[in-house]
């Protein structure tokens, strides 16, 4: 609705009285609201009531309160409950959460058989499938970066099949939350885990069912029929990519079977920014210096 105060100038009624109230409202400036940030006390609070809730709570906060909101998955057993309890939530179709699946072109193929699977029994769920930049085949991918570059410089493996894929999918879907499937019963770096955390590029990550054990992520599976990776049955409980994936003893952490002989417990999406990552950085900074003593050179030859 407008009103027109003078001729010639169109004037929005509701800017108006935003303007004269001193608030805001959503609906009237949203391409003006600022970008999600919670204050350490703030995130802190959350955090202290969050932790009380069943999964289910969780998620119903996230998605009345969480703009750009995705849920990362690879299909593992914690990501497949949430999707599954987003399911059976009746969520008006704009505010279903939208899945993210990083094909690092290195998955087994019951992992991305199960894809295929949950396609067909999530039909409403929109799945964005993000590769390496540049490739769509584990050959090309050789050809590209050299055979077996998770041997040869595991960062740069971590950096084009993983962190440089979610990096590009969350500038292109404008995500500014993720759930992920991240647990402290996962042991490692995970034991610590809150259930709601901002990393260093400002990115919510929520983490629903960090309170949970992995019988009670593998009963909710089994009590709920949800489609799951055939390699669970085979011993596997945390499954990435093939060259990097084992079997668990008795006895062993949930991810002891991941990058097993090694002191790495995670890929480099949840980890601080990996040495390849501040390299490219400090590349794009000396690149700007560049440009810039080139533009003030420039200045001093024409003056």
């Amino acid at each position: 609705m407008s009103s027109r105060s003078s001729p010639g100038a169109d004037v929005d009624v509701i800017s108006v009285r935003e303007i004269e109230s001193g608030y805001v409202s959503g609906s009237g400036s949203e391409p003006n609201l600022p970008d999600i940030y919670f204050t350490k006390p703030h995130l802190a609070f959350l955090n202290r009531q969050l932790q009380f809730l069943e999964p289910q709570e969780i998620l119903r906060w996230c998605i009345t309160s969480l703009p750009g909101l995705y849920q990362t998955t690879a299909f593992g057993l914690t990501g497949l409950v949430t999707l599954d309890m987003l399911s059976k939530m009746k969520i008006p179709r704009p505010q279903l959460v939208d899945l993210v699946f990083l094909d690092t072109l290195h998955h087994f193929p019951e992992t991305l058989a199960l894809v295929d699977r949950i396609r067909s029994h999530y039909p409403l769920v929109s799945l964005h499938i993000y590769k390496p930049d540049g490739v769509d085949t584990a050959d090309e991918f050789a050809r590209k970066h050299g055979q077996n570059l998770w041997e040869t410089n595991d960062e740069l493996y971590d950096w084009v099949a993983k962190v440089e894929p979610a990096q590009r999918a969350y500038r292109e879907l404008q995500v500014a939350a993720v759930l992920t499937g991240r647990r402290r019963s996962q042991g490692g770096k995970r034991g610590d885990l809150d259930v709601i955390e901002v990393d260093e590029a400002g990115l919510i990550k929520v983490n629903p069912l960090a309170n949970w054990s992995f019988s009670q992520v593998q009963n909710y599976i089994k009590q709920n029929d949800v489609p799951y990776n055939e390699l669970l049955d085979r011993g596997y409980k945390s499954i990435g990519d093939w060259h990097s994936t084992q079997p668990t003893n008795a006895g062993e952490d949930e991810r002891a079977g991941r990058w097993k002989g090694q002191p790495k417990t995670e890929c480099g999406i949840h980890n601080p920014r990996s040495k390849f990552a501040q390299y490219l950085q400090e590349q794009e900074a000396k690149k700007q210096e560049e440009v810039l003593r080139r533009a003030l050179d420039g200045l001093e030859v024409s003056s």
